[in-house]
Protein backbone atom coordinates (compact mmCIF):
# COMPACT_ATOMS: atom_id res chain seq x y z
CA UNK A 1 0.00 0.00 0.00
CA UNK A 2 1.73 3.72 -0.97
CA UNK A 3 2.02 5.59 1.65
CA UNK A 4 -0.58 8.90 2.40
CA UNK A 5 0.96 11.95 1.50
CA UNK A 6 -0.87 15.50 2.27
CA UNK A 7 -1.62 18.08 -0.17
CA UNK A 8 -0.20 22.47 0.22
CA UNK A 9 -3.54 22.57 1.24
CA UNK A 10 -3.57 20.08 3.59
CA UNK A 11 -0.81 21.39 5.57
CA UNK A 12 -1.61 21.91 9.36
CA UNK A 13 0.29 23.92 11.86
CA UNK A 14 3.31 22.09 13.71
CA UNK A 15 3.36 23.98 16.53
CA UNK A 16 -0.03 22.54 17.17
CA UNK A 17 1.30 18.61 17.66
CA UNK A 18 2.24 20.17 21.27
CA UNK A 19 -1.58 21.79 22.00
CA UNK A 20 -2.80 18.40 20.67
CA UNK A 21 -0.66 16.15 22.82
CA UNK A 22 -1.47 18.20 25.84
CA UNK A 23 -5.38 18.49 25.08
CA UNK A 24 -7.56 17.37 22.14
CA UNK A 25 -9.78 20.10 22.73
CA UNK A 26 -7.66 22.89 23.29
CA UNK A 27 -5.86 21.92 20.14
CA UNK A 28 -9.27 22.38 18.64
CA UNK A 29 -10.41 25.06 19.97
CA UNK A 30 -7.01 26.87 18.50
CA UNK A 31 -6.62 25.35 15.01
CA UNK A 32 -10.41 24.74 14.12
CA UNK A 33 -12.54 27.00 15.79
CA UNK A 34 -9.80 29.88 15.65
CA UNK A 35 -9.91 30.88 19.35
CA UNK A 36 -6.71 32.19 21.81
CA UNK A 37 -6.43 33.77 24.76
CA UNK A 38 -3.29 35.46 25.83
CA UNK A 39 -2.20 34.20 29.91
CA UNK A 40 1.22 35.00 31.86
CA UNK A 41 2.85 31.89 30.16
CA UNK A 42 1.46 32.46 27.04
CA UNK A 43 3.20 35.92 27.02
CA UNK A 44 6.61 35.02 28.41
CA UNK A 45 7.04 32.11 25.42
CA UNK A 46 5.67 34.39 23.03
CA UNK A 47 9.06 37.40 24.27
CA UNK A 48 11.38 33.99 24.42
CA UNK A 49 10.54 33.34 21.09
CA UNK A 50 10.54 36.89 19.65
CA UNK A 51 14.30 36.93 20.81
CA UNK A 52 15.45 33.72 18.89
CA UNK A 53 12.95 33.96 15.53
CA UNK A 54 14.96 36.68 13.19
CA UNK A 55 15.36 34.78 9.96
CA UNK A 56 17.56 37.13 8.97
CA UNK A 57 19.96 36.61 11.65
CA UNK A 58 22.57 33.37 11.07
CA UNK A 59 26.29 33.35 13.02
CA UNK A 60 29.26 31.13 13.07
CA UNK A 61 30.44 29.90 16.48
CA UNK A 62 33.84 27.46 15.30
CA UNK A 63 32.34 24.82 14.47
CA UNK A 64 28.85 25.46 14.56
CA UNK A 65 26.67 27.83 12.57
CA UNK A 66 23.16 29.17 13.72
CA UNK A 67 20.68 29.68 11.77
CA UNK A 68 17.30 31.12 13.59
CA UNK A 69 12.93 31.22 12.43
CA UNK A 70 14.30 28.13 9.95
CA UNK A 71 11.14 26.98 7.90
CA UNK A 72 9.68 23.47 7.81
CA UNK A 73 7.73 21.34 6.28
CA UNK A 74 7.02 17.59 5.65
CA UNK A 75 4.30 16.36 3.05
CA UNK A 76 4.44 12.35 4.91
CA UNK A 77 3.18 14.21 8.44
CA UNK A 78 1.47 16.79 6.75
CA UNK A 79 2.89 19.84 9.02
CA UNK A 80 4.70 23.05 8.34
CA UNK A 81 5.77 25.79 10.68
CA UNK A 82 9.11 27.08 11.48
CA UNK A 83 12.27 25.62 13.81
CA UNK A 84 13.50 28.52 16.48
CA UNK A 85 16.69 27.48 15.73
CA UNK A 86 18.79 24.92 13.26
CA UNK A 87 22.46 24.31 14.36
CA UNK A 88 24.61 23.06 11.44
CA UNK A 89 27.53 20.80 13.49
CA UNK A 90 31.01 20.22 11.10
CA UNK A 91 30.78 16.31 10.66
CA UNK A 92 32.20 13.97 7.98
CA UNK A 93 28.70 12.37 8.13
CA UNK A 94 27.34 15.53 7.36
CA UNK A 95 25.76 17.53 4.30
CA UNK A 96 27.40 20.46 2.38
CA UNK A 97 26.36 23.83 2.56
CA UNK A 98 26.52 26.63 -0.08
CA UNK A 99 29.41 29.07 0.69
CA UNK A 100 31.31 26.60 3.79
CA UNK A 101 33.57 24.17 2.98
CA UNK A 102 33.17 20.45 4.41
CA UNK A 103 30.70 18.76 6.23
CA UNK A 104 27.63 19.19 8.30
CA UNK A 105 25.02 17.99 10.43
CA UNK A 106 21.47 19.37 11.48
CA UNK A 107 20.36 19.54 14.84
CA UNK A 108 16.78 21.17 15.74
CA UNK A 109 16.94 23.62 19.27
CA UNK A 110 13.50 24.86 20.91
CA UNK A 111 13.54 27.28 23.30
CA UNK A 112 10.59 27.19 25.77
CA UNK A 113 9.71 29.48 28.42
CA UNK A 114 9.50 27.14 31.25
CA UNK A 115 11.17 23.75 32.47
CA UNK A 116 11.36 20.62 31.35
CA UNK A 117 7.32 18.85 31.36
CA UNK A 118 6.22 15.69 32.69
CA UNK A 119 4.35 14.84 29.83
CA UNK A 120 5.66 14.28 25.88
CA UNK A 121 4.22 17.77 24.39
CA UNK A 122 7.54 19.30 24.24
CA UNK A 123 9.18 16.43 23.04
CA UNK A 124 6.94 15.50 20.16
CA UNK A 125 7.13 19.03 18.53
CA UNK A 126 11.34 18.70 18.30
CA UNK A 127 10.82 15.29 17.17
CA UNK A 128 8.54 16.54 14.21
CA UNK A 129 10.43 19.23 13.37
CA UNK A 130 13.21 16.88 13.29
CA UNK A 131 11.49 14.32 11.07
CA UNK A 132 10.40 17.70 8.83
CA UNK A 133 13.96 18.46 8.33
CA UNK A 134 14.86 14.84 7.42
CA UNK A 135 12.21 14.75 4.60
CA UNK A 136 13.74 18.04 3.63
CA UNK A 137 17.14 17.01 3.02
CA UNK A 138 17.14 13.40 2.75
CA UNK A 139 19.08 13.29 5.76
CA UNK A 140 18.61 11.55 9.69
CA UNK A 141 18.64 13.68 12.63
CA UNK A 142 19.31 11.50 15.82
CA UNK A 143 19.15 14.38 18.61
CA UNK A 144 17.55 17.70 19.24
CA UNK A 145 18.21 19.88 21.91
CA UNK A 146 15.81 22.59 24.21
CA UNK A 147 16.57 25.22 25.77
CA UNK A 148 14.38 26.07 29.04
CA UNK A 149 14.29 29.40 29.72
CA UNK A 150 13.35 29.02 33.81
CA UNK A 151 16.44 26.99 34.38
CA UNK A 152 18.92 28.36 31.71
CA UNK A 153 20.00 25.39 30.51
CA UNK A 154 20.09 23.11 27.26
CA UNK A 155 17.61 19.14 27.57
CA UNK A 156 19.28 17.19 24.73
CA UNK A 157 16.20 14.91 23.34
CA UNK A 158 17.82 11.62 21.92
CA UNK A 159 14.45 10.94 18.76
CA UNK A 160 13.58 7.19 19.33
CA UNK A 161 11.54 5.35 16.57
CA UNK A 162 9.00 5.04 19.54
CA UNK A 163 8.96 9.30 19.89
CA UNK A 164 8.34 8.97 16.27
CA UNK A 165 5.55 7.02 16.01
CA UNK A 166 3.96 8.73 18.71
CA UNK A 167 4.40 11.70 16.37
CA UNK A 168 2.97 9.94 13.14
CA UNK A 169 0.19 8.98 15.01
CA UNK A 170 -0.90 12.43 16.62
CA UNK A 171 -0.25 13.82 12.98
CA UNK A 172 -2.80 11.52 11.73
CA UNK A 173 -5.59 11.77 14.27
CA UNK A 174 -5.04 15.70 14.03
CA UNK A 175 -5.64 15.64 10.22
CA UNK A 176 -8.78 13.28 10.97
CA UNK A 177 -10.35 15.60 13.37
CA UNK A 178 -9.38 18.76 11.14
CA UNK A 179 -11.18 17.12 8.58
CA UNK A 180 -14.05 16.40 10.40
CA UNK A 181 -14.47 19.76 12.19
CA UNK A 182 -14.72 18.39 15.56
CA UNK A 183 -14.11 19.78 18.79
CA UNK A 184 -13.90 17.16 21.44
CA UNK A 185 -15.54 17.65 24.42
CA UNK A 186 -13.01 18.04 27.46
CA UNK A 187 -10.99 15.83 29.76
CA UNK A 188 -11.17 17.66 32.79
CA UNK A 189 -8.36 17.25 34.92
CA UNK A 190 -5.94 19.21 36.51
CA UNK A 191 -3.79 20.12 34.19
CA UNK A 192 -6.79 22.47 33.07
CA UNK A 193 -6.00 24.63 35.71
CA UNK A 194 -2.84 25.78 32.91
CA UNK A 195 -4.83 26.29 30.34
CA UNK A 196 -4.76 29.49 28.33
CA UNK A 197 -8.30 28.86 26.83
CA UNK A 198 -10.20 27.86 30.24
CA UNK A 199 -12.51 30.29 29.88
CA UNK A 200 -13.81 29.74 26.56
CA UNK A 201 -13.20 25.90 26.75
CA UNK A 202 -15.61 25.77 29.94
CA UNK A 203 -14.33 21.97 30.72
CA UNK A 204 -17.35 21.31 32.88
CA UNK A 205 -20.09 21.99 30.36
CA UNK A 206 -18.70 19.48 28.37
CA UNK A 207 -18.65 16.63 30.59
CA UNK A 208 -21.48 14.12 29.33
CA UNK A 209 -24.74 14.00 31.21
CA UNK A 210 -24.26 17.71 33.34
CA UNK A 211 -27.37 19.30 33.68
CA UNK A 212 -27.41 22.38 31.71
CA UNK A 213 -30.51 23.87 34.49
CA UNK A 214 -28.56 22.43 37.28
CA UNK A 215 -25.18 24.21 36.22
CA UNK A 216 -26.85 27.21 35.48
CA UNK A 217 -28.66 27.39 39.12
CA UNK A 218 -25.33 27.04 41.03
CA UNK A 219 -23.72 29.84 39.05
CA UNK A 220 -26.87 32.53 40.23
CA UNK A 221 -26.59 31.26 43.52
CA UNK A 222 -22.43 32.00 43.82
CA UNK A 223 -23.04 35.28 41.79
CA UNK A 224 -25.87 36.55 43.95
CA UNK A 225 -23.55 35.43 47.03
CA UNK A 226 -20.43 37.92 45.89
CA UNK A 227 -22.94 40.43 45.16
CA UNK A 228 -24.13 40.22 49.15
Amino acid sequence: MSKRRYSDQELLALSGIQHFCFCRRQWALIHVERQWEENLRTAEGRLVHKRVDDPFFNESRGDVIISRAFPLVSYDLGLYGVADVVEYIRSEDGISLPSHDGFWTMRPVEYKRGKPKNDERDEVQLCAQAMCMEEMFNIHVNRGDFYYNEVRRRVPLLLSEDLRDRVRSLSEEMHELFAKGVTPPANVSRKCNLCSLRNVCMPKLTKKGLPVRRYVRKHVKEACVEDD
